[in-house]
């Protein structure tokens, strides 16, 4: 850890701050998160149907908005959209501890999700323009803070929410407000590509912006390609859980075993992330340690299909050990995976905005990721069904498996071509004129 501080110093006080606010961001987020749904269902007693709808609003305002959030960004400044989505989301947290009524819910769901749009994109385009040439290096680094926030949060939720799940939706509130103040007091402002025309200073309009973005397929085979990336990732919140529980039951073990699998991911990204980086920048290019690390989170799934081979005991330490070890090493492999990746992703998309509009590359970026997880885990959640209902357990993790290998090798084929390359700067047109 004394390594990471070390190194977090070594940046401008700007990133520095980025990285503590991404944390705080994430702290103060997985604080509530993972406990809003039994509040929704069990103190305010909800139907299911509804529980699902404040959720799912949440995380629709959030992936449907990022493309906006991106583009207000890039024209007006990376700050002021940073500090809009932080007080959005105070606002949007101690609504959620103070109301009972499902509109009101619906609204603060819909707040925290925009919240997220508005700084996501932001954050990672003020970063990579402070980090420069070392942004490879600061996203290994922002990887540390932003697990840390994951594995961090619930903890504290957890004993907030033994109180009152209004006390964490408070205190989350108040993180966010001090974090509001915080970045108003201290972050630096600072701004992308403005998107003027050079020959005649005219703003060039929204619309031509995006369609700038969506004109060059690079970025737009890359973005689905990483995909798979994310829907593998997102296993770790659904898949290996519901493995665990499964096996283990949904008693103190199931708990205990789950926590576990988190513990293991999130720490050993902590513990690995930047000397892992290090070493593939130092080995492999981009496009390369981008293929490698989707072909490890695709073989993560290998232990939970070696274990569906394996009788299930009825009990005692064999079933313990089943339930909990290879959900655990997936869980592992795939942080390994995502270190790997993670930097090198961030650091393409720059690259393949050619450093014009990065704000809005992330937005339409996470756009499409966010699409694409959403279809993932409902394909997800219907193998999981299939394989019960057709007693083969083995079909989700064929599936990831599959899913892995296919992601790394479109990856390794957009390497081989070029397209992960920078593209080639391009004059803009100048202005037609007429003659007097």
């Amino acid at each position: 850890m004394k390594g990471v501080i070390t190194q977090t110093r070594s940046y401008e006080r700007s990133t520095q701050l980025l990285m503590v606010n991404q944390f705080t961001i994430n702290f103060g987020f997985y604080m509530l998160m993972p406990y809003l749904a039994s509040h929704l269902s069990g103190t305010l007693g909800l139907a299911g149907w509804l529980v699902g709808l404040v959720l799912g609003i949440r995380n629709f305002s959030q992936q449907g908005m990022f493309l906006v959030g991106g583009t207000l960004a890039d024209r007006f400044g990376y700050k002021p959209l940073i500090v809009a989505g932080c007080v959005l989301r105070t606002l949007g947290f101690a609504t959620l501890g103070l109301v009972d009524t499902v509109p009101a819910l619906l609204a603060a769901s819909a707040a925290t999700g925009l919240a997220g749009a508005l700084f996501n994109p932001a954050v990672r385009a003020y970063l990579a323009a402070d980090a420069g040439d070392r942004r490879i290096e600061a996203f290994a680094l922002f990887n540390i803070y932003y697990q840390a926030g994951i594995l961090l949060g619930p903890m504290a939720g957890m004993l907030l929410t033994g109180i009152d799940f209004r006390v964490t939706c408070l205190v989350s509130a108040a993180i966010f407000t001090l974090l509001s103040i915080v970045q108003i007091r201290a972050l630096p402002a600072r701004r992308g590509d403005d998107a003027k025309d050079s020959s005649d200073g005219k703003r060039e309009g929204v619309l031509a912006q995006w369609r700038s973005i969506v004109r060059n397929p690079s970025f737009l085979l890359f973005s689905t390609a990483m995909i798979g990336f994310y829907v593998m990732q997102f296993q770790v919140y659904l898949a290996l859980p519901l493995e665990v529980r499964r096996l283990g039951g949904q008693g103190t073990f199931g708990t205990a075993a789950v926590a576990v699998m988190f513990a293991v991911s999130g720490l050993s990204t902590i513990l690995g992330q930047t000397k892992l980086t290090a070493w593939c920048k130092a080995r492999m290019a981009p496009g390369q340690a981008l293929g490698c690390g989707l072909l490890i989170m695709g073989v993560a799934f290998v232990p939970l299909l070696a274990a569906t081979a394996v009788p299930v005991p009825d009990g005692g330490v064999g079933l313990w050990l089943i339930a909990a070890v290879p959900p655990s090493l997936a869980a592992l492999l795939l942080a390994l995976g995502t270190m790997i990746a993670f930097p090198f992703e961030m650091d393409t998309i720059v690259r393949l905005s050619g450093d014009r509009l990065v704000a809005t590359h992330y937005g339409l970026y996470n756009t499409i990721c966010g699409i694409g997880i959403t279809l993932g885990n409902l394909l997800t959640g219907a193998a999981l069904d299939a394989a019960r209902a057709a007693g083969v357990s083995a079909i989700p993790w064929i599936a990831l498996t599959a899913l892995g290998a296919t992601c790394a090798a479109a990856l390794y084929g957009l390497h081989r071509s070029g397209r992960l390359a920078a593209p080639a700067p391009t004059a803009r047109p100048e202005p037609a004129t007429t003659s007097a």
